[in-house]
C-alpha cells in the first residue's frame, strides 16, 4: 500500500510542478519579500519589524493560495482527461489514490515554501537580522498549516468543481482564522443560541489562529514549546479526519 501511495504522491508531485499557477503564485511571493526591503526603508521606525511582517505574511498568503488552487484541481484534472479510470483500473484502491494525491501535494507545498522561507532568511541576513527559534516555530506551524488546508481543499475536489472547491477551501480558510474571535464574541452576547453557535463552530472548523506564530516571530517574542507541539497535534489529528472523510466521499463517487 504505501509503496502505491508514494507512487501516486510522486507523479502528483511532477505535475504540481508544471503547474503556470503554482509559479506565477510562487513568482508573485518571491518579489514581495524582496520589496519587502524596499517598504522596509520607506519607514523610519521599525524597519525591521515591518520587513518580517510582509515577508511572514507573504510567504503564508501564497503557500496558502497556491495550497487551495491546485489542491482543487486534484481530482478534477484526472476526471476530465479521464486518466482516473486507467489508474483506478489498476490493484489501487480510490483511498490509495487519493491519499497518493495528498502527500504529493503537500510535499510539493512544503518544498516552494521552504524555498521561500531561504530567500526571507536570505533577505533577513542582508539586513543583519537574527534568525531566532520564534522564526523556526512559525516556519514549523506554516507546514502543519498547508498539511490541513490541502486535506481540507482534498475534501472539496474529491465531489466538487474546483470553481465551488476553491471557494469553499477560501471560505473555510478565512473562517478558521476567525473562529477564536467569533467564540468570543459570542461569549460575550449573553445570548444562549448565540453562544452555542459561535462554539459549535469553533470546534467544527479548523483553529487556524493556532498556526500563526507571526507576531512572535517578528516581534521576538518567547514560543513556549507547548505552543508548537500542541498546534501540530491538533492540525495532524483534523488533517487525518479531514483525509477519512474525503476517502468516504470519494469511495462513493460515481464518475459516469
Amino acid at each position: 500500500m504505501i509503496s502505491r501511495v508514494f507512487t501516486i504522491a510522486w507523479n502528483t508531485g511532477r505535475e504540481a510542478v508544471r503547474s503556470k499557477l503554482l509559479y506565477t503564485l510562487f513568482f508573485f511571493a518571491l518579489v514581495l519579500i524582496c520589496a519587502s526591503m524596499i517598504l522596509a526603508n520607506i519607514s523610519y521606525v521599525e524597519r525591521n519589524r515591518i520587513l518580517q511582517d510582509i515577508g511572514l505574511a507573504s510567504i503564508r498568503f501564497f503557500s496558502v493560495a497556491i495550497a487551495i488552487f491546485v489542491g482543487v484541481g486534484l481530482i478534477h484534472k484526472e476526471v476530465e482527461r479521464r486518466t482516473v479510470y486507467t489508474i483506478l483500473s489498476k490493484p489501487l484502491s480510490r483511498g490509495e489514490f487519493l491519499l497518493g494525491k495528498y502527500v504529493g501535494l503537500v510535499g510539493t507545498l512544503w518544498l516552494q515554501a521552504g524555498i521561500m522561507i531561504a530567500v526571507f532568511a536570505g533577505v533577513l541576513l542582508l539586513r543583519e537580522i537574527p534568525l531566532e527559534a520564534g522564526h523556526a516555530a512559525a516556519f514549523s506551524l506554516l507546514a502543519v498549516e498547508l498539511a490541513v488546508v490541502v486535506a481540507i481543499a482534498t475534501l472539496f475536489s474529491a465531489f466538487t468543481t474546483p470553481m465551488l472547491a476553491s471557494l469553499f477551501a477560501g471560505g473555510v480558510w478565512i473562517a478558521g482564522n476567525l473562529t477564536r474571535n467569533l467564540r468570543d464574541m459570542g461569549a460575550d452576547s449573553g445570548i444562549e443560541v448565540v453562544q452555542q453557535a459561535t462554539a459549535l463552530l469553533h470546534r467544527v472548523l479548523p483553529d487556524l489562529a493556532s498556526f500563526n506564530l507571526s507576531i512572535e516571530a517578528a516581534h521576538g517574542l518567547p514560543v513556549a514549546a507547548s505552543d508548537v507541539w500542541l498546534p501540530t497535534l491538533y492540525g495532524a489529528a483534523y488533517a487525518a479526519i479531514v483525509l477519512v472523510g474525503a476517502v468516504s466521499v470519494f469511495e462513493r463517487r460515481d464518475f459516469k
